[in-house]
């Protein structure tokens, strides 16, 4: 014999009870991701970007290093540290060269004094000057 009364997994299981976990966890991965967002859009899009084109040792005591300096705002002058390395990696040769305010995307070329033989040169970073 069948009862008249619609099957219903409610009455044959009980009813669950409602978690409590799943609005924090919602928000924290709204939270997350507009964070994840925000960081990549700002982190991608730097005020200053630099680029190394080239070195050259044009002497025991001197290097030369090409590089390009492209920023957002051309209003605003940049100090950027150029640095040379020996074949051990120690510094032999450092100087911070300011950019003044001009074009949004300048290439110089450098020359940086060392105190000995130098194998390689580069850009270690740059920074909005006062």
């Amino acid at each position: 014999m069948q009862s008249e009364a619609p099957f219903s997994y409610n009455d044959r299981y009980g009813v669950r009870p409602p978690s409590k976990w799943q609005i924090p966890a919602i928000l924290c991965a709204l939270l997350g991701i507009s964070w994840l967002v925000w960081a990549g859009l700002h982190h991608s899009n730097p005020p200053y970007r630099t680029t190394l084109i080239s070195f050259s040792i044009t002497s025991e005591k001197e290097v030369s290093i090409r590089y390009s300096l492209e920023r957002r705002s051309s209003e605003t002058p940049y100090a950027c540290t150029l640095v040379a390395r020996d074949i051990d990696k120690n510094v032999v040769g450092q100087i911070d060269e300011v950019i003044p305010a001009g074009k949004s995307k300048t290439e110089l070329i450098t020359l940086i004094p060392t105190r000995g033989p130098a194998v390689n040169a580069d850009v270690i970073r740059c920074r909005e000057s006062d």
